[in-house]
């Protein structure tokens, strides 16, 4: 069960990753400099953090990395929230469903989180 949550968490990542890529290019075409680069350095980071988790040398290592795509996850959610509040993104179907998913992964992180702290315990 493990290995299939990290493998959709690396799929889901992965594929968001490259959602917030076409976003920062948009956001650049539109001219705005300042948050694309934030959301795009925050979004793409998810990713790389669930990776070296994944690879981690032990399972505080894992636990760590996690915390920190958990982090990004949530510093993402709040550039895109921003980008929206600020009217450079519009509150549209594919906007929502950005947020959505930044949600999901945090929902997704919070749970490995919680899972391999607690068979670190045992």
């Amino acid at each position: 069960m493990a290995e299939l949550v990290k493998s959709l968490l690396l799929e889901k990542s992965e594929e968001f990753a490259l959602r917030i890529v076409r976003l920062y290019q948009y956001l650049q075409d539109k001219g705005e400099r300042v948050m694309s680069k934030q959301v795009l350095r925050s979004g793409t980071s998810i990713g790389a953090n669930i990776t070296e988790g994944h690879y981690g040398a032990s399972k505080a290592d894992f636990i760590n990395k996690y915390a920190i795509a958990e982090k990004e996850a949530a510093e993402t959610r709040y550039w895109l929230n921003l980008l929206i509040r600020s009217g450079y993104l519009s509150e549209d179907v594919a906007t929502q469903s950005l947020v959505s998913d930044c949600s999901e992964l945090i929902r997704l992180l919070a749970a490995s989180i919680k899972t391999a702290k607690r068979r670190t315990e045992d």
